[in-house]
């Protein structure tokens, strides 16, 4: 090996160039710390939330992939299923901001979208629109100056009869105009629609009219019971729920239907916020089942422990106890 200090080596310094008279030589810029680098890195990318729920009785996986945009004012989400052969399914891209939300079903190489603007503090406008299909819906909703009053007119695009609904504090009426197929020749009678629902008894009452069938409800709940009676006329179809609370943890339900003789009951008792135990039984299907949450059932996964939810089901059918499943249910969401 040659020594760098021999005559025939000229030192580092009379390999660089020789600065020209009248100009002074720049430092090159020093390298980014790695703490530069990594702020960079995430600065200007957003969070991504992953979310994969897998069922064992359909054996399917359901996953979404969501982050926000423009400082939370717009989300970007895809979703789909994969199955055991990691086949994908369902592909779907949908991007959501306040006034406009579009979904794209890549499978159906089809494209909805829905928007809405308010015009004016108490006039506002919607849209719905299925590209593939060439129908929608455009409907306007005016705030009354009354509190709790509202008139909307909605119609279908492009062919369709229009629909006034208004709204108050009871309830909602509709009216819009339909082809009566049951007549010889079709004519256009007015249909009607609409629900009320009133404070009567220490309970709620409720009236709801469509296609010219009235149901009538009366709810009473207090803090340990609550008893529900329906009947829809004219088909004179009765039924009732049965809720008992025998302690914070503990409730029964049990329906049943005087028209068929069905009947069903559920038991549910919480252990804290995270763990809940149903049993139940629904003679319609003859079959018996008892489920177990770990996380809360009805939150979100966000909000649950580990940022995970687990459903643990047992089904055991009265006439074959022998086929008995015991099926299950994950979801996970993971923040990157």
């Amino acid at each position: 090996m040659a020594d760098p200090s021999s005559p025939n080596h000229p030192p580092p310094s009379s390999l660089s160039p020789t600065p020209q008279s009248g100009t002074s030589e720049l430092p090159p810029p020093s390298p980014p710390t790695c703490s530069a680098l990594s702020f960079l890195k995430t600065a200007n990318r957003p969070k991504l939330r992953v979310t994969s729920e897998f069922d064992s009785d359909s054996l399917l996986f359901l996953n979404k992939v969501s982050c926000k945009l423009f400082d939370n004012l717009a989300k970007l989400k895809l979703s789909f299923q994969n199955n055991s052969q990691r086949e994908i399914s369902q592909p779907q891209v949908s991007f959501t901001s306040k006034h406009v939300s579009v979904l794209y079903d890549i499978e159906e190489k089809n494209t909805f979208i829905k928007s809405n603007l308010d015009v004016h503090p108490r006039l506002q406008l919607r849209a719905l629109h299925n590209v593939k299909a060439q129908q929608g819906e455009i409907a306007m909703e005016a705030n009354l100056t009354e509190p709790g009053y509202s008139l909307e007119l909605s119609s279908p695009v492009p062919i369709g009869y229009p629909r006034a609904t208004l709204k108050f504090p009871l309830g909602e009426i509709s009216l819009q105009e339909r082809e009566d197929e049951e007549e010889e020749k079709q004519k256009r009678v007015l249909s009607v629609n609409g629900i009320l629902k009133r404070q009567a008894m220490n309970g709620i009452c409720t009236a709801l009219y469509t296609d010219e069938e009235l149901r009538l409800r009366y709810a009473y709940k207090d803090d340990a019971l609550s008893f529900i009676p329906s009947i829809s006329l004219p088909s004179n179809a009765a039924s009732f729920a049965f809720k008992r609370r025998f302690t914070p943890s503990d409730k029964l339900s049990y329906w049943y239907n005087f028209d068929s003789n069905m009947w069903s009951a559920v038991y549910k008792r919480t252990y804290g916020k995270d763990y809940k135990f149903k049993a139940g039984y629904d003679s319609d299907v003859r079959l018996g089942w008892a489920s177990l949450w770990v996380g809360d059932e009805a939150g979100k996964v966000k909000t649950t422990p580990m940022k995970m939810k687990v459903q643990f089901m047992l089904q055991v059918p009265q006439d074959d106890i022998k086929s008995s499943v015991l099926m299950f249910r994950v979801k996970k969401r993971w923040d990157i």
